[in-house]
C-alpha cells in the first residue's frame, strides 16, 4: 500500500497525529483540573500550589532529555513511546486514587505518586513522537513545516476535548471521574499506536521509521581519546555542581528548580561540546539554543492558563451564560479550538509562501509569535484595568487573549519543532529534541514562579523591586517581557539565518 495520502503527507503522520491527539487529551485534561482539585480538594493555598504547578510542568519537559537520550542509544522510539505512555497512564490512575481517598494521608501519597509517574512517562513520550515526523520526510523535504503545523492540531485537537471532557466530570461531578477519563484518553493512544505504527510509520520507500537504533552509529567518532571523554565529562560535573550551589545557594532556588535550571544549562552546554560534531553542525546546534532561550519567555506567559489564569477564569471572570456558569477549566479549550480552527490555515500559508520562496525563516515567525504573546497580555491587562476586589471582569477579555496567543503560538511552538528536526544530526535527533524542551522545562518552572506574584485577595507582590498590587500590573509584566524579546530575537534573525547554514 502507497504511504502518501492525497493531501501529499505519509499516512504515518496521521498515525502519528492521533496518537499524539489522546496523549494531549490525558495530560491537558488532567493539567485543566490540577490547580483546582489542589487548592479545593487538596485544600493547598494557591502560593504553594502554583509552586508545585511549576516544578511539576517543568519536570514534565526535563525529562524529555533522558528519554530522547536513551532511545538514541538503546530503546528507538517505538519502545519508548509505548514504556512512557503505560506509564503515563498508570499516573492518572494514581491520581484517580488520590481523588477517591480525600481527607486521608494516602490520597497526598498517591497524588505525588501519580505526578512522577507522569513526569517519567512524558519523558519516553513526548521527544519521540516529536522525532518520528521528521523521520518520515526526505531530508530538505518542504512540507516538513506544514507537516509539524498538521501535527501540531492533533496535539490541540485534544487538548479541546480534554477540559471540557474531564472538567465537567471534575468540576460536577468528582475530581476522580476527570483523572479517570484522562488516564482512558492514554490508554486509547497506547493501542492506536501499537496496533497501526508497523503498516503506517514508514519512509517512503517502506522501512520503519522509529526501530532500535544498529550498534554502530560511531561513524566518524574515533577522533577523540577516551581520556578526552572522561576529562569533558568530568568538566562538566564540575560545572554542574557550581550551577547547583549558584542556583540553590545564590538565586534561592527550592529543589526542583534547581535540578531543572542547572540540568538544562549543563546538558546543554555538554551537547555542543561533543567532539564528534562539525563545525556546521555545531554552528545549527548553537542556533537551536539561542532560539530555545527566548522560547522560555514566550512559554512562561503562555503557560500562566494552567496556573494564574485558572484562578483569575474561577475568581474573577463573570462565567455565566444564560443562568449557566461554565466551568472555569472550559477557557483551557479556547487554545486548542482556535488551534484546529487556524493549524490547516497556517499549514497551507507556509506552503504557498515556501513555493514562492517567501516564507519568512524560522527566527522571525517566533519573533512575531512572541510579539503576539504580548499583545495578547496587553488586551487582557486593558480589560482588567481598575478592576479589583470581588469585581468580575466579562470573559470576552479571557477570550480576546487566548485568540491572539493562539495566532502567536502557531507562530512559534510548531516551528520551533520543525527547526530542531531540521537542525539536529541524525544522530542527536531526539536527545536534541529534550534539550529543547528544557527550555520548556525552564519556562514551565519560571511560570510557577511568575504565577506566584499573582494578587489574589488584594495582596501585594514584588518583582525586582516593582510592586505589584493589581491585575493590571501583574498582566503588564508578561507585555513587558514578550515584547522585548520579541524585538530582540527580529534583530538577531538574519544573523541566525546565516548560522543555519542555507536550512530555514
Amino acid at each position: 500500500m502507497s504511504n502518501v495520502t492525497s493531501a501529499s503527507h505519509p499516512k504515518g503522520l496521521y498515525v502519528l497525529f492521533f496518537t499524539e491527539m489522546w496523549e494531549r487529551f490525558s495530560y491537558y485534561g488532567m493539567r485543566a483540573i490540577l490547580m483546582l482539585f489542589m487548592t479545593k480538594a487538596l485544600l493547598f493555598d494557591s502560593e504553594f500550589a502554583s509552586g508545585l504547578y511549576g516544578n511539576y510542568t517543568g519536570l514534565v519537559y526535563l525529562t524529555p532529555l533522558i528519554g530522547g537520550y536513551i532511545s538514541d542509544r538503546y530503546w528507538g522510539n517505538r519502545r519508548s513511546i509505548l514504556v512512557g505512555g503505560i506509564l503515563m497512564a498508570i499516573g492518572q490512575f494514581l491520581l484517580f486514587g488520590s481523588a477517591s481517598l480525600l481527607g486521608t494521608d494516602l490520597a497526598k501519597i498517591l497524588f505525588f505518586l501519580g505526578l512522577m509517574c507522569l513526569v517519567i512517562g512524558n519523558g519516553f513520550f513526548k521527544p519521540n513522537i516529536s522525532t518520528m515526523v521528521n523521520q518520515l520526510y526526505p531530508q530538505g523535504d518542504k512540507r516538513v513545516d506544514a507537516a509539524f503545523s498538521i501535527f501540531y492540531m492533533g496535539i490541540n485537537l485534544g487538548a479541546l476535548f480534554s477540559p471540557l471532557v474531564c472538567g465537567t466530570l471534575a468540576e460536577k461531578v468528582d475530581y476522580k471521574w476527570g483523572f479517570f477519563s484522562a488516564g482512558i484518553g492514554m490508554i486509547i493512544g497506547i493501542l492506536l499506536f501499537e496496533f497501526l505504527k508497523n503498516k503506517y510509520i514508514v519512509t517512503a520507500e517502506g522501512k520503519p521509521v522509529g526501530t532500535k537504533p544498529l550498534p554502530v552509529q560511531k561513524e566518524k567518532i574515533e577522533t577523540p581519546t577516551t581520556s578526552f571523554d572522561v576529562k569533558r565529562v568530568m568538566l562538566w560535573v564540575v560545572i554542574y555542581a557550581i550551577l547547583w550551589a549558584v542556583f540553590m545557594q545564590v538565586v534561592g532556588f527550592n529543589f526542583v528548580s534547581t535540578l531543572i535550571f542547572a540540568t538544562s544549562i549543563a546538558a546543554a552546554g555538554f551537547v555542543i561540546t561533543d567532539p564528534s560534531l562539525t563545525k556546521v553542525e555545531r554552528s545549527r546546534i548553537v542556533v537551536i539554543y539561542i532560539i530555545a532561550f527566548f522560547v522560555i519567555f514566550f512559554w512562561s506567559a503562555f503557560e500562566q492558563a494552567g496556573a494564574s489564569l485558572t484562578l483569575f477564569a474561577d475568581q474573577q471572570t463573570d462565567r455565566y451564560i444564560f443562568g449557566w456558569e461554565m466551568p472555569a477549566s472550559y477557557f483551557q479549550s479556547v487554545n486548542p479550538f482556535a488551534i484546529v480552527i487556524f493549524a490547516p490555515i497556517f499549514a497551507m500559508l507556509w506552503t504557498g509562501l515556501g513555493k514562492r520562496n517567501m516564507e519568512p525563516p524560522s527566527p522571525v515567525k517566533q519573533a512575531i509569535g512572541l510579539f503576539l504573546l504580548a499583545v495578547g497580555y496587553l488586551i487582557i491587562a486593558i480589560g482588567v484595568k481598575g478592576v479589583s476586589g470581588a469585581d468580575k471582569t466579562s470573559m470576552f477579555w479571557l477570550l480576546s487573549m487566548y485568540l491572539v496567543h493562539t495566532i502567536g503560538e502557531l507562530c512559534l511552538s510548531p516551528i520551533g519543532l520543525s527547526m530542531v528536526a531540521k537542525l539536529s544530526p541524525v544522530r542527536l535527533g531526539s536527545l536534541l529534541m529534550g534539550i529543547w524542551f528544557l527550555s520548556n522545562a525552564m519556562a514551565n518552572d519560571f511560570a510557577g514562579m511568575l504565577s506566584k506574584l499573582y494578587p489574589e485577595g488584594g495582596k501585594t507582590t514584588s518583582l525586582l523591586g516593582l510592586e505589584i498590587t493589581n491585575l493590571y500590573d501583574f498582566f503588564m509584566v508578561f507585555v513587558g517581557m514578550a515584547g522585548i524579546a520579541s524585538v530582540i530575537l527580529f534583530l538577531l534573525s538574519s544573523r541566525l539565518l546565516k548560522m543555519m547554514h542555507g536550512l530555514r
